[in-house]
Order: structure tokens, then C-alpha cells, then sequence
């Protein structure tokens, strides 16, 4: 069995509330969840897979654990070294590949003629995205932004997000904002309530708490003391405790299929290296998980 069509068993006894989520979907159950469940893809910009792993393992971020197929996060690979060019892959169908030799089939391609990753079952669209093919297939397609890339201020900060049926973003998304998360999560609120209830809804958000700046996450920090992989830690443990609200608002109608992941890592000095937008196993190395939110899921 390839790491893309994972094991049908659980997460340990304890790390799901009730109903908890139902174990991940091979790859060829896909063309049973599109039009049945609603979809929600969380991108958490900047994440760096060796920080995602080591929290979860020692017990610092309980409420994305509790989701995380065998509660571990999967170790893949980015399609891309900066946000930008990580979302028009991801956008296309080409999510994060799991670190393994492959081919590693696709939950989502579009049809392309000698594609070796499109599998039976696999969601075939016809459009060049999977936002429009999304909304072709009926779905309301919303994006709440988080990093410049989504601002809408200017025509490349506009690409992504006009993808979307819907798009959001307020200075208090962004990078510089201590609260950004939060504030994104009441939006998301605001966007299932005003949708009608038969209405299926893909999900966007793109998460901005991670990106620099984010020293302001650590207790006591101040900017002087810059970013380090320790507020790049206390970001991830401040997405945790408000992500479990967004989990129950977009499993409040149906089913929802839920995709958490990186778009890429970041450097904080190995190997003299700083940021991203480079080639470095920190930078191209990424947390992956999906799964379903069954109705009903609980903080």
C-alpha cells in the first residue's frame, strides 16, 4: 500500500472526541466525497515538518493531534519553496508527496494527457484549477487569505484568491497580526452561516501565524528578540487552540473532508541558511494530514 492510500485504521484509543474523525479515504474513494461532503484545505504557511512532528509528539498541540490519522503527522514533500508557487501547484491537484519513492497516485488531478499520478478514482476535473472545477460541480468556493499572496492589493496579490467564488482578507489576517488565526476562524463562522444549508461549501484558509514575524507568539518575547524555531513552535501551539472552532463550524452540515498541510518549510540559520524561497530540507520538507470531520465534532 503507497503513502497516499493510507491504512483505514484510526488514531489511538483517546485521541478522538466524540464521533471523531473517520479514517482517511484511499485515494480512489475521492469521486465518493466530491458532491457529498463539504471540503475544507487548510494551508499552515511556513510550517515546518520537524516542528509539527515534535509538538504533536510531545503533547503541545492536543486539538490538531486528535485529527492526525494514527495522531502523526505525514512527512512529505513540498511542490514548491514559497507560497506562491506552492498553491498554483497545489491549486492544480498537486498536493504534497509523501516522502517515499512514488508515483504516488492523487487525491485531485486535472486531466492531463501521460499523467503518471492520476489514479482510478481519482477527482478528474476539466478546468485548469480545483477551485473552478469545485464551483462547477456546485460547490461554493471560498478563500479566507492570510499572506500577501491573498491580500487582493495589487494584481499579483489578486491570482490566487480570484480563483474563488469568494475571497476574504483583512489586515487582521496577516503576518503582522498577533491575533490573525482568531479572526480568520470568526470569519470562516461567518461564511457557513450565511451559506444555505443545502449548499456545499470548499473551504479555503491559508494560514499566516506562522510566517515571519512571529515572535510576538512566545510569552515574553519582544521583536528584538527576532523569530526563532522556538515562536515559530509557540505559533503552531497558538493555531491549535483555536483550530478546533473551525473544525466544529465546517463539520456543522454534513461530512466534511479536511486537508491540513505546509506549502513549505523555512530555514533559521542551518546550514547559514534564513527563510525560504531556497532549496534546503527545511524548507521542502512538510507536515501533511487528511481525514473527515464527521457531523458533530466537538472542541
Amino acid at each position: 500500500m503507497s503513502a497516499s492510500e493510507p491504512s483505514p485504521a484510526t488514531a489511538g484509543p483517546g485521541r478522538h472526541p466524540s464521533p471523531g474523525p473517520s479514517p482517511r479515504p484511499a485515494t480512489s474513494g475521492m469521486n465518493a466525497i466530491v458532491g457529498t461532503h463539504d471540503l475544507l484545505f487548510v494551508t499552515l504557511d511556513t510550517l515546518r515538518h520537524d516542528v509539527a512532528r515534535d509538538l504533536a509528539a510531545a503533547g503541545r498541540t492536543p486539538n490538531l493531534v486528535r485529527h492526525l490519522p494514527d495522531g502523526r503527522w505525514e512527512e512529505r514533500h513540498a511542490p514548491g519553496s514559497f507560497t506562491y508557487a506552492s498553491h498554483q501547484a497545489m491549486f492544480a491537484g498537486f498536493l504534497p508527496t509523501p516522502a517515499a519513492p512514488g508515483p504516488h497516485p492523487r487525491l485531485f488531478a486535472a486531466r492531463f494527457a501521460g499523467s503518471e499520478t492520476t489514479a482510478e478514482g481519482t477527482f478528474v476535473f476539466e478546468t485548469p484549477d480545483l477551485p473552478s472545477a469545485l464551483s462547477a460541480a456546485g460547490y461554493r468556493t471560498v478563500c479566507i487569505g492570510g499572506v500577501g499572496f491573498f491580500n487582493r492589493r495589487g494584481p499579483l496579490g489578486s491570482v490566487l484568491p480570484g480563483l474563488f467564488d469568494e475571497s476574504h482578507w483583512e489586515p487582521e489576517f496577516g503576518v503582522a497580526s498577533p491575533t490573525s488565526f482568531e479572526s480568520q476562524v470568526r470569519r470562516a463562522e461567518q461564511v457557513v452561516a450565511a451559506l444555505p444549508r443545502d449548499r456545499r461549501l470548499f473551504l479555503f484558509v491559508n494560514v499566516a501565524a506562522l510566517h515571519q514575524p512571529n515572535w510576538f507568539h512566545r510569552p515574553g518575547a519582544t521583536e528584538r528578540d527576532g523569530d526563532s524555531l522556538a515562536t515559530h513552535a509557540a505559533a503552531l501551539e497558538y493555531v491549535d487552540r483555536h483550530i478546533g472552532r473551525l473544525f466544529q463550524v465546517m463539520s456543522s452540515r454534513r461530512p466534511c473532508f479536511t486537508i491540513v498541510c505546509s506549502d513549505h518549510g523555512t530555514a533559521y540559520g542551518e546550514d547559514g541558511y534564513t527563510g525560504h524561497r531556497l532549496g534546503h530540507e527545511t524548507v521542502w520538507t512538510v507536515p501533511y494530514a487528511h481525514f473527515v470531520l464527521e457531523p458533530g465534532v466537538t472542541l
